[in-house]
């Protein structure tokens, strides 16, 4: 057995479950700290201040995301260098390099800074565009990161 099989396992690990965040932190996380009112019995709080606890949560999953965005490039770098070229698995990665840092170095510090300077700034339609703009791009980010595990689980059972 290759030793490098270790690496490509490992790689592929980190794929799954910064997929798995995505899609937990899209699909339960988020909708369950926007609607807090239908849970907490005495305490409500408003739509500003669940913001503000999902701009944490997202600031804080940002550095995850900036590991996979470095680990991403030098792992499809070697296997480039290394001869293992394949169309989907570079556009996937490409996908998921830009997408990660577009969304933890652009859309979450635009994003917190306008939340700092209040309520009437996360009412505006620049933050309402770029809101949008940040969940298109983690739909974007789960879609390249699902398609580059599958290419490349295809491409270590083809090797």
């Amino acid at each position: 057995m290759r030793k490098r099989i270790y690496i490509d396992f490992s790689y592929l690990i980190m794929l799954a479950a910064s997929f798995g965040a995505v899609i937990v932190l899209g699909v339960i996380v988020a909708p369950v700290v926007f609607h807090s009112d239908k849970i907490l019995v005495d305490t409500i709080l408003d739509h500003y201040n669940s913001g503000i606890i999902m701009g944490e949560v997202f600031h804080r999953f940002s550095y995850w995301l900036y590991v996979v965005a470095v680990s991403v490039s030098i792992y499809e770098a070697a296997m480039y260098k290394i001869g293992q070229r394949d169309a989907v698995a570079f556009a996937s990665a490409v996908t998921v390099v830009f997408s990660s840092l577009m969304f933890s170095a652009v859309y979450s510090p635009k994003i917190l800074s306008m939340q700092a300077i209040g309520l009437e700034a996360t009412q505006s339609d620049t933050f309402k565009n770029i809101h949008i703009a940040s969940e298109l791009d983690f739909k974007i980010l789960a879609v390249g990161l699902l398609v580059l595990f599958v290419r490349r689980l295809m491409l270590l059972r083809i090797s």
